[in-house]
């Protein structure tokens, strides 16, 4: 299992310390780090920003919306920072949800995964740069059908330094997460829990027997080159409890406040881990503005089951059962001083 670390969300401004952390990361050996998006910051910038100044590790985004750019854009971003970085980037994509799409970039949301095969074909067919792309999909045509008939297929004037450059998909829903597999070269879960690696285990199967079934698709890595990342966030702290009230406002928004009452997929993925009570509580208080009271209903053994929280010995010893799991990359989401307890745990003799 690899290291990666994840820079977070920003809110008045970059988060503090990040370059500081980023730089750790890369001297305690990590091998990936991982900047996000929602409706503020963007999550290619930063990465250059901070990216500019490491040399070993991975770059990656955790993850780039759909709807913020198109396949091409995407592509022309992917394609610049990977020449920028030496071959270093990876494009992780997700579709997030209605209220982001809809309320945020003005586009619609339904059949996100359609839309997310769509978007993928083409990003693959910029970075092949064998001839001028043209695409006729339901959600984005190339040369544009509806234009003004003046439209002319291209092709990137840049040679991409890989056309293998790694597509990984943030996905949530049991159908997406095959999706990934089918389709891309790693997976971006979020709220992974070891209890359920095995369910996890059966939809990548789904899609690498989706994939076999299938015309080969142009630069996709193979199976055994498939990785899932999961963010983790970690909190190192003698009480138990008072690190898992650091954890316990991120899982409340995600669960309460991240999507519309009837459609939070976050929230899913708890309750598919069995915490359907404790999510209705946890919405209910925060939906009527009382966020205190809904972090406060966050149970703690959901929060060990999505992070690692507590001691340096209790998260060497929680960590033991990730080892077992399809992930292929630990995201740790926290302080700084987080990288090197967890990096000891992992490198500790078993």
């Amino acid at each position: 299992m690899r290291l990666g670390y994840h820079t977070g969300y920003w809110s008045a401004g970059p988060p503090p310390g990040a370059l500081d952390a980023v730089l750790e990361a890369e001297r305690l050996g990590f091998d990936s780090v991982w900047t996000a998006e929602a409706y503020g910051s963007d999550a290619l910038t930063p990465l250059a920003w901070w990216g500019a100044q490491t040399r070993t590790v991975r770059l990656g985004t955790a993850i780039a919306q759909l709807s913020a750019r198109t396949p091409t854009a995407a592509a022309m971003a992917a394609l610049t920072l990977d020449h920028l970085s030496g071959g270093r980037f990876t494009l992780g994509l997700g579709a997030s949800g209605p209220q982001v799409v809809e309320g945020w970039y003005g586009q619609p949301y339904p059949r996100p995964l359609a839309r997310t095969r769509e978007y993928v074909a083409i990003v693959r067919e910029v970075l092949a740069r064998e001839a001028p792309v043209t695409y006729d999909g339901a959600f984005y045509s190339l040369p544009l059908r509806s234009g003004s008939g003046l439209g002319k297929a291209l092709r990137s004037t840049v040679h991409p330094l890989r056309a293998d450059l790694p597509i990984h998909l943030a996905a949530e829903g049991p159908k997406n997460i095959a999706l990934s597999a089918e389709i891309g070269d790693g997976w971006l879960p979020l709220f992974y829990s070891p209890r359920v690696d095995e369910t996890y285990r059966e939809l990548l199967a789904e899609g690498f027997a989706r994939r076999a079934a299938a015309p080969p698709v142009r630069n996709q890595r193979p199976v055994e080159e498939f990785e899932v990342s999961a963010t983790v966030p970690v909190v190192v702290h003698d009480d138990v409890e008072r690190a898992a009230d650091v954890v316990r406002p991120f899982i409340a928004l995600y669960a309460g406040g991240m999507g519309a009452k009837g459609a939070n997929f976050h929230r899913d993925v708890l309750v598919r881990l069995g915490y359907g009570a404790a999510c209705d509580e946890i919405q209910a208080h925060y939906l009527a503005g009382r966020r205190a009271e809904a972090s406060a209903a966050v149970p703690l053994e959901l929060v060990e089951d999505v992070a690692l929280v507590g001691s340096p010995a209790k998260i060497a010893a929680d960590l033991a059962a990730w080892r077992t799991t399809a992930v292929t990359t630990l995201i740790v989401q926290g302080e700084a001083s987080s990288l090197a307890v967890v990096a000891a745990a992992l490198n500790a003799p078993r």
